[in-house]
């Protein structure tokens, strides 16, 4: 989890003040010795920590919050503004053409998974209406077109390339002709990456920028780098000027300290975060809700766009119609169960909840939950499609059948269609005549 070691030692130091009622200057200066310790912990850059610490003690030291009935509560507002703004204040978009035809160029040192990040925002720009094309201008790593081509199938893209050309200009300058021709809107330029930066890299990047004229340069960095991530960012931007930066691998980072660092270091916004390996694993960077998932207040509102994105509107619509006529079946619920795993399975849900840095969070187990839904797909599988239609015709002799099948015990199946009924029962309450099922839990 993103940010789980310094969420869970954070978490710690305010539930200490929350414990202390009152607060004095001396509580305060305890807790930011802490808080500081954390960050820095965190791999957080020395000089972005001390001026973090000395804008939060200011503010928490202030008459307003030492004289409020809940000091505890103002000093981690405060806190969860300052780590807010740390990271950029507000989410930073796209800034797309005007002209209809927007260039972007992704750079990035080797090894930060540009290559698999450029497709993963083209399906990005798919799902937010626009009509995106890949260029391969890598023509020193081997196999580096072949890579591109196969992220540009996955997020069903196209990819234009010239094997035979060493020219990465001459590539960039006639893909961006020949997606103006073939109408689409955004070109997406795959460019060459080193070991580290050095002159002949800036040189070929800049002679790409100045003929292709890119609305946004995009840098890929490697969270998992820590603070050789932000260097990387601020060497880039001194040399080549970077409209913002794709921090992949944030899903592996439990320290945080790039994310942390390098709007401050570089004064360049995080526009994406890398949270898996599968093209959709690409989302925008909200500073304000990665504040709240640090802090334990979790992403409620990342939480409901990702149900909004996943479930199908027509399928939740004639679920519910289903569940007003009392025709929910075993079916409806393993398509339900799939579209939570779409969402990325419990795991994923678990760290935008309110409280995932907790222990009582984090002593429950996701893996089995994960691992019973494989459980229950293979049991449901093992029916026939008269029995998953009604479960009411599972007598002994066909539940023992389905056990033998599906390599589960009887006492599984037992569960399963326990668990079943009781999600029938919960979702036909929601479904009543004249309630309106809340659009999140409508696939629940």
């Amino acid at each position: 989890m993103a940010f789980e070691g310094l969420s869970e030692k954070l978490q710690g130091v305010f539930k200490g003040l929350k414990n202390k009622g009152s607060l004095t200057e001396a509580d305060i200066d305890e807790a930011m010795r802490e808080v500081k310790l954390a960050l820095l912990e965190a791999d957080v850059n020395f000089k972005v920590v001390k001026e973090f610490i000395a804008s939060v003690k200011e503010k928490a030291l202030g008459a307003e919050v030492m004289k409020s009935l809940t000091p505890a509560q103002q000093v981690i507002k405060i806190v969860n503004d300052q780590l807010t703004d740390l990271m950029g204040g507000s989410g930073s978009k796209l800034t797309y053409s005007s002209s209809g035809f927007t260039v972007i160029m992704m750079v990035g040192l080797q090894g930060t998974g540009k290559t698999t990040t450029c497709g993963k925002l083209a399906l990005w720009l798919k799902k937010n209406g626009k009509r995106p094309m890949l260029c391969a201008c890598d023509i020193y790593r081997p196999a580096a077109i072949d890579q591109l081509e196969i992220v540009g199938k996955s997020a069903d893209t196209p990819v234009f390339s010239m094997r035979d050309s060493k020219n990465p200009e001459e590539i960039a300058k006639k893909a961006k002709k020949e997606a103006e021709l073939k109408g689409f809107n955004v070109l997406i330029i795959d460019t060459a990456g080193r070991l580290q930066i050095d002159e002949k890299l800036m040189e070929e990047l800049d002679v790409i920028k100045k003929s292709v004229k890119p609305h946004e340069i995009l840098l890929v960095v490697d969270a998992l780098t820590g603070q050789d991530a932000v260097n990387a960012a601020e060497g880039f931007n001194s040399k080549l000027g970077i409209d913002g930066i794709i921090m992949t691998k944030m899903d592996g980072d439990s320290r945080g300290g790039a994310a942390l660092s390098t709007k401050k270091v570089t004064g360049r916004p995080i526009k994406f975060i890398g949270m898996g390996e599968k093209t959709e694993n690409l989302e925008p960077f909200h500073p304000e809700r990665m504040a709240g998932r640090i802090l334990g207040m979790g992403d409620m509102l990342s939480l409901i766009e990702k149900a909004e994105e996943t479930f199908d509107e027509d399928q939740n619509r004639k679920l519910e119609k289903k569940l007003r006529k009392n025709e929910f079946t075993l079916e409806d619920f393993l398509e339900q169960m799939g579209q939570i795993r779409q969402m990325g399975g419990l795991a994923k849900m678990m760290e935008m909840l309110p409280g995932a840095g907790t222990k009582q969070m984090k002593d429950v187990d996701v893996d089995k939950g994960e691992k019973e839904f494989l459980q229950m797909e293979s049991i449901i599988y093992s029916m026939t499609k008269e029995e998953r239609r009604d479960p009411s015709i599972l007598n002994a002799s066909r539940r023992k059948r389905i056990a033998a099948g599906s390599g589960q015990p009887v006492s599984r199946i037992n569960s399963l269609i326990k668990k079943y009924e009781e999600a029938k029962k919960m979702m036909k309450t929601m479904a009543r005549p004249g309630a309106k099922m809340p659009r999140m839990f409508r696939g629940l």
